[in-house]
């Protein structure tokens, strides 16, 4: 006799569960819910039964088919909507002998079922029947992977077989509860094989479908293709006619333009080819394509240069502030140029942190010559195709950016920028582009510059190279041989101030939709943005939060807002957000075993905070902060310097085999490397080992050698800048590098005191309090 057992119930819309499937419901129902925590309270079981009518909220007994699936609650989620998501197992079949209605939730009287069968041929020949069909039905609806069938195959319970391929078939309610309602496991193999028979007929008969109606598509296709063909074909029977006016074209574009003798011989050859080669050849196009290129590139064309110094200079003042070295530069060219007109252009290169005017410095040297101006990015580029393009032989052929962009320009001598040189990709199979480009930058060769479509040597010396890049160490040695090196050093917060005066407000006004009248800055206003809201060498961010605050500003003024709109220091938080940058990196307060150090990155310079503390240990030198091995090696040297003055510096003989000192230089993300904090650190370990206070006013840079000298360094210009940005008012820096002090600006350096240093002890005389 079967067991009874009573159980809260939860009827399902519009499912069904077998045993042993672990599957997710969402319950909602309150009176669901309710049966679900009642159950939670006893032993977590609850019973399942599928309802008639899916859209009944509140189904009774008649609404329910009476054989479900004795369940257990494996877990309970509650969701955000107020739903709970309930993980339950099925165990048996249940069916419902009695029925009670609870105010909260229903219970019923289930009577458990368990599968017993017994071994037979008939039941042998059914189970393989039924995994044969399943078998089929798989290979056909491609919906569950192999491996899924060899897992239910090997299962030795067959009542459980019959549930878990029922399961994994897409059937409807009615026929899933057909499944469930045989109690008895060879009835429930019967209707299982006679719905696994239909459903794949039903197969079959879509894949018969959707086969006839890929046919049909190819035959649509097939259609097009030989309609299109026809359209060809009947195009192609005025051919001769059109043929002999495109030949007709070209050459009358040959004689009437200014071509070298071997292009004309060239264009001729390709040209008398296309006449023989019959019309549906695929080497007509090519050859078309070919001769348009020959044909449209500026062999002899070339503009008239304006050599007017005075005016020139006008241009570049007008499109830049300050940079008055490359300015000099660039009219000592123009000068030459003036007096030796066939002297071949230099190749200049400005190298700078981004945002400083490289590009635009170049489009003003342009209009500045009344040249055409073309500017292709080099940045990432992995190709030597690139830069000398692609053989004929190849589908989609075309010439390199060179040539692409001495064609846009329509001249020979345009001023041609190629930007982020130093940011091309490494060799690899496609070839190398930087030694590409030594062909194009060499004055010696690029008269004769072949492009690998072109196929014929094309004059590019009297073309203006100007390169740009961010940092001249990854520029391969051979390139930069052929480069005259101008360096654009970052702007000072005086400079800064000028440009967003003279050129960022207007722009930025412009571009926005205000008027001269609409939008005005107060006093101060512009000042306090680059302090307190820039960390830049140049002046992009300070343009992007200039437009911030313009478009705040347009936007109160289409709101209804009276003109003009005044932006004062007061309010300059509603247009642009808080300051971000409020705080330096500089110490407040002299600290024992904390110096300041100066760095230069490829985005300017800034302070390098270096924190040095002494702990018992066993003679370790530990580094961290991401320190490069150059570094590395720097303190290490820096240690031994200490050591060998361990008795001046009134040190312990032994103090490096008791104690373990750890130098940390924090923002321990970014890489750091470079010789140039070498007496930074030093002075740290000193500090730290003596006892003795660092300055925090003193911002210092320079290599140490074993004997304490110190050594140049470079960037010096971007370092004291971001010194004096962070409130430093010492600067400590090599005796050798005091030639570089005329670069900086004349009011930076009145408010600083620079201390030329030759040696370790004099920078400890300056940095260390008594």
């Amino acid at each position: 006799m079967a067991e009874v057992i009573n159980l809260p119930l939860v009827p399902l819309r519009g499912m069904t569960i077998f045993p042993n499937m672990i599957v997710h419901l969402d319950v909602g129902r309150d009176r669901s819910v309710n049966a679900l925590e009642a159950a939670m309270v006893e032993e977590r079981k609850i019973f399942l039964v599928a309802q008639k009518t899916v859209d009944n909220e509140s189904p009774d007994r008649d609404d329910l088919y009476e054989v479900g699936t004795v369940s257990e609650i494996k877990q309970i989620l509650k969701l955000p909507d107020g739903n709970i998501r309930v993980l339950v197992e099925g165990i048996n079949r249940g069916v419902m002998v009695g029925y009670r209605d609870f105010e909260t939730y229903s219970e019923v009287d289930i009577e458990v079922h368990t599968d017993k069968w017994e071994q037979s041929l008939q039941m042998e020949a059914l189970i393989r029947g039924v995994v044969h069909e399943f078998e089929d039905w798989v290979k056909l609806s491609r919906k569950i992977p192999p491996e899924t069938f060899v897992a239910v195959t090997i299962l030795e319970d067959v009542g459980r077989l019959a549930d878990l391929i029922a399961s994994h078939l897409n059937l409807k309610l009615e026929d899933k509860q057909a499944i469930l309602d045989c109690l008895n496991v060879e009835q429930r193999l019967q209707k299982l094989y006679e719905i696994l028979a239909r459903e794949l007929e039903v197969l079959k008969m879509e894949n018969k479908i959707g086969q006839q109606v890929r046919q049909q598509m190819e035959k649509i296709q097939k259609d097009y293709y030989l309609r299109e063909q026809l359209k060809a074909i009947h195009k192609e029977l005025g051919e001769d006619e059109d043929r002999s006016e495109e030949v007709e074209e070209y050459r009358k574009k040959l004689n009437e333009g200014n071509y070298p003798e071997e292009v004309k011989k060239i264009v001729e050859k390709e040209i008398k080819r296309m006449e023989k080669l019959p019309s549906m050849s695929q080497e007509l196009n090519v050859i078309r394509t070919y001769v348009d290129w020959l044909i449209d590139l500026p062999w002899n064309v070339s503009t008239e240069d304006m050599m007017d110094i005075a005016n020139a200079e006008k241009v570049l003042n007008q499109d830049h502030y300050g940079l008055e070295k490359v300015k000099e530069r660039i009219l000592d060219f123009l000068a030459v140029k003036e007096l030796v007109k066939d002297k071949p252009s230099p190749i200049l290169c400005l190298v700078g942190p981004p945002g400083v005017g490289k590009t635009s410095l170049a489009s003003s040297i342009a209009r500045a010559m009344n040249r055409k101006f073309i500017r292709a990015s080099l940045g990432g580029i992995r190709d030597e195709a690139e830069i000398r393009g692609h053989r004929r032989t190849y589908v989609g052929a075309m010439p390199g950016r060179i040539i692409q962009g001495i064609k846009k320009a329509g001249s020979n001598n345009p001023v041609f920028l190629l930007d982020e040189v130093d940011k091309i990709g490494a060799a690899g199979y496609s070839g190398d582009p930087s030694s590409a480009l030594l062909e194009v930058l060499d004055p010696a060769q690029n008269n004769t510059f072949s492009d690998h479509y072109i196929d014929t040597p094309f004059d590019l010396s009297h073309v203006l190279w100007i390169i740009t890049a961010n940092n001249l160490s990854t520029i391969p040695k051979p390139l930069r041989d052929r480069m005259e090196i101008i360096t654009l050093s970052s702007y000072t917060e005086a400079e800064k101030l000028e440009i967003a005066k003279r050129y960022l407000t207007k722009r930025q006004k412009t571009e926005n939709g205000l008027e001269g009248n609409d939008l005005y800055f107060g006093g101060g206003v512009l000042q306090e943005i680059i302090s307190e809201y820039t960390r830049e060498a140049g002046v992009r961010e300070l343009e992007r939060i200039i437009g911030k605050a313009c478009r705040k500003a347009a936007r109160k003024i289409v709101e209804g807002e009276e003109k003009p709109i005044r932006i004062t220091k007061k309010n300059l938080p509603s247009f642009i957000g808080k300051p971000r940058f409020v705080q330096t990196k500089a110490e407040k307060k002299p600290q024992i075993g904390v110096s300041t150090g100066m760095a230069w990155t490829e985005v300017g310079g800034d302070i390098l905070p270096t924190e040095a503390i002494v702990l018992k240990g066993k003679g370790q030198l530990i580094l961290t902060g991401k320190l490069g091995d150059v570094m590395q090696e720097s303190a290490k040297a820096g240690l031994t310097y200490i050591r060998s003055r361990s008795d001046i510096m009134e040190l312990e003989d032994d103090f490096y085999e008791k104690n373990d000192i750890h130098i940390h230089v924090p923002e321990g993300a970014v890489p750091k490397d470079g010789p140039s904090a070498g007496i930074t650190m030093a002075t740290a370990m000193i500090s730290a080992l003596t006892k003795r206070k660092v300055r925090s006013d003193v911002a210092m840079t320079g290599e140490i050698t074993l004997r304490g000298n110190v050594l140049p360094i470079g960037g010096l210009k971007e370092k004291v800048l971001a010194a004096y940005r962070e409130g430093m008012h010492t600067i400590i820096l090599p005796k050798e590098n005091t030639r570089d002090l005329e670069d900086i600006p004349a009011n930076v350096r009145a408010k600083l005191e620079f201390v030329p240093v030759e040696h370790m002890d004099e920078v400890l005389k300056t940095a260390l309090l008594k």
